[in-house]
C-alpha cells in the first residue's frame, strides 16, 4: 500500500525517544502491574474527561463488560444498543448472558436514533450508546428517554477520545463510559488496553473490584462476575506520553476531514456528512457510496488502504443470530452496505489526502 488506512509507524517515530524512555523506566523499576504508571494515567485521563474516576483495564471490550456488570446487568437481561458498530457491545452483552436489543440509527450521524430508543426502552436493564466514528450521539435526548425509565446509560466512547459538546467531553455524559486504547484509536497504546470512566464513586469501586477477580481483599472473591482485566504498566506509560498530544492530533484529524469534504463535494452517488466539529474527534472519515465493493477494490488496487467500518450488522453475524431482539433496522442495513472508510490519521499529509480524493473521484465518475 502506498497510502495506509492508518500508518502507526509515523506516530511512533515522532515520539520515539519519549516512548522508549517511558517504557525503559517501567522495565528498570521492575513493577509491571497496578503501579505508579497506571495510577498516574487513571488520574490524568479522569481529569482530561472531566470526571472523578478512571479504572484502567486490559481492553475496551472488557470495559464494556465490566461497565454492564457494574450497573447490575445479568443473565437474561436486555440491553439496548445498535447493530452498526462492529459487534463490540454485542460481544460484551453476550458474555454476561444478557440479550442485545438492537435499535436503528439516524441517517445523519449514523448514531442511535432517539425515537428508536423511545420505542424500545421498556423492560431493559441498560443502554449502550456508541459514539460511532468519533461523532457524539444525541446524548441529551437519549439520556432523557433513559432517565424517564430509570435505565442507566453507558457510553461506548472507543472512537471519541476528546470529542466535546458544550464543554463536556465524551466520557462525562452517561453514567459510565468505556474507552479502548487499541493502537489505532485516537489515543492508542502499544497493545490492548481500555478504561471505564465515571463520576460515580460507587460504580468505579465496583468496576475496579470486578477487574481484580471480584476480590474484596487478596484471594477473597466476594463479587460475582470478577475477572482479571488489569491495564499493565507499560501501556499506561505509553498512554501518559501520548495524552498531552491528543487535542492537537484531533485538530489535525478535523483538518483532514475538511480537506476530504472540500475535495469530494459534488461527486455523484457519494454521501458526505459534515465532519470536524468540536463534538467529532474524526476517528474514521467515512463516506457512503454505491457499488462499495468495486470502489474499495479500485482504491486498494491503486495503493489506497481504504476499508469498510462495518460491513455486516450485528444481527446478521452468524455468531449473534441465535439470541437477540431487533426492531426495524432499515437505516442500519443501508449504511452497512454503503459505508467506506478513507485514510485518516494525524500524520497523513495533505498531498496524500489529495491523492486519495483524485483516485476516488476518478473511480466514481468513471463508473
Amino acid at each position: 500500500m502506498k497510502i495506509l488506512l492508518n500508518d502507526l509507524k509515523r506516530q511512533q517515530q515522532a515520539l520515539g525517544d519519549e516512548l522508549k524512555t517511558a517504557v525503559g523506566a517501567v522495565c528498570d523499576r521492575g513493577w509491571y502491574s497496578m503501579g505508579e504508571e497506571v495510577r498516574g494515567f487513571e488520574a490524568e485521563f479522569a481529569a482530561y474527561c472531566g470526571v472523578g474516576n478512571c479504572v484502567g483495564l486490559s481492553s475496551g471490550t472488557d470495559a464494556l463488560e465490566l461497565a454492564l456488570r457494574s450497573v447490575g446487568v445479568g443473565p437474561c437481561d436486555a440491553v439496548v444498543t445498535v447493530a452498526n458498530a462492529g459487534g463490540y457491545a454485542s460481544t460484551a452483552i453476550r458474555v454476561i448472558g444478557a440479550t442485545p436489543h438492537y435499535v436503528d440509527v439516524d441517517r445523519a450521524g449514523m448514531n442511535m436514533s432517539p425515537s428508536a430508543l423511545d420505542a424500545a426502552i421498556g423492560q431493559v436493564a441498560a443502554v449502550i450508546v456508541t459514539h460511532l466514528y468519533g461523532r457524539l450521539a444525541a446524548m441529551d435526548d437519549l439520556i432523557a428517554i433513559a432517565r424517564q425509565h430509570g435505565v442507566p446509560v453507558i457510553e461506548d466512547a472507543a472512537h471519541a477520545h476528546g470529542a466535546r459538546r458544550r464543554g463536556c467531553r465524551a466520557g462525562a455524559i452517561g453514567d459510565l463510559a468505556c474507552f479502548s486504547f487499541y493502537p489505532t484509536k485516537n489515543l492508542g497504546a502499544s497493545g490492548d488496553a481500555g478504561a471505564v470512566v465515571t463520576r460515580d464513586d460507587d460504580l468505579a469501586a465496583r468496576c475496579r473490584q470486578l477487574a481484580q477477580y471480584g476480590w474484596s481483599e487478596r484471594y477473597n472473591a466476594e463479587l460475582a462476575g470478577g475477572r482479571n482485566s488489569r491495564m499493565d504498566e507499560i501501556q499506561a506509560a505509553v498512554l501518559r506520553v501520548k495524552l498531552p498530544h491528543l487535542d492537537r492530533w484531533n485538530e489535525r484529524r478535523r483538518r483532514v476531514a475538511a480537506l476530504y469534504e472540500a475535495g469530494l463535494r459534488g461527486v455523484p452517488r457519494l454521501g458526505l456528512d459534515p465532519r470536524g466539529a468540536e463534538d467529532d474527534s474524526v476517528h474514521l472519515f467515512v463516506v457512503e457510496c454505491e457499488e462499495r465493493s468495486a470502489i474499495l477494490a479500485g482504491l486498494q488496487q491503486a495503493g489506497v488502504g481504504a476499508g469498510a467500518h462495518y460491513p455486516v450488522p450485528d444481527h446478521r453475524q452468524p455468531a449473534f443470530r441465535d439470541c437477540h431482539r431487533a426492531g426495524p433496522l432499515p437505516v442500519t442495513e443501508a449504511l452497512c452496505n454503503r459505508v467506506l472508510s478513507l485514510p485518516c490519521y494525524p500524520e497523513i499529509t495533505e498531498d496524500e489526502v489529495a491523492t486519495v480524493v483524485r483516485i476516488l473521484r476518478a473511480l466514481i465518475e468513471c463508473d
